[in-house]
């Protein structure tokens, strides 16, 4: 009777073990790639502009006067104005708007440097993505590790914002310890217009829209 006790005990400790471990790890909604030694179109200031390939003083005061840029094929259809096909491609390997891997279009995906269609098929198969390091795992089937870091700086999986981690949340671009305490203040918003009024006290419309991008809220 007791070893059997201590059996169940055990067994019971093991099962709420793993059932913590999951707990812990499945509620994270989200996160952006790794972007670093990446432009941002949306943040950048205009010598970090300048210094990049191709970027006429026109174009970057182009882009001053327009962002922010809510989406790649955005970004893409205003530049293609004035750049071809081999000039968008190398500014694109370092200057680029993080695509939502969920909900972005083939047009859009196949934007991100070294991807052709075999590879943007593998980038929809696994939709919905629910973090980051998901999309790490199922397109490391397919390229190595250094490719798959390369891959994740133009991507991201949309964050949770009643329940993402400090660490998600910085993850966002343009987010600092001051936002992220706003962000944190309101909790738990009920809808994507609470998020908008609120946030909307400490910056203006567009930079709500831009950071809108990046989160859910559930």
């Amino acid at each position: 009777m007791i070893k059997n006790m201590i059996r169940a005990t055990a067994v019971f400790s093991v099962v709420l073990m793993v059932w913590l471990i999951i707990g812990k790890t499945t509620h994270i909604i989200g996160q952006v790639g790794d972007s670093s030694g990446l432009v941002n179109p949306n943040l950048a200031g205009k010598e970090e502009l300048h210094a990049l390939p191709h970027l006429t003083d026109k174009l970057v005061q182009e882009l001053l006067d327009h962002r922010p840029f809510l989406s790649m094929t955005e970004l893409n259809n205003h530049l293609s104005q004035s750049l071809e096909g081999g000039q968008l491609e190398e500014l694109y390997e370092r200057f680029f708007v993080p695509i939502n891997l969920n909900t972005a279009s083939r047009n859009e995906i196949l934007l991100v440097p070294g991807v052709g269609d075999r590879l943007a098929h593998e980038f929809e198969e696994y939709r919905p993505y629910r973090a980051i390091r998901q999309f790490r795992r199922e397109i490391g089937k397919y390229v190595d590790s250094n490719e798959v870091q390369l891959l994740e700086r133009h991507v991201f999986v949309p964050i949770n914002i009643n329940s993402a981690s400090d660490e998600d949340l910085l993850s966002i671009p343009g987010v600092g310890q001051r936002m992220l305490h706003e962000f944190k203040e309101y909790r738990p918003y009920r809808g994507i217009a609470e998020f908008r009024r609120e946030i909307g006290k400490y910056v203006d419309s567009k930079e709500i829209k831009r950071l809108e991008r990046y989160i859910i809220v559930e």
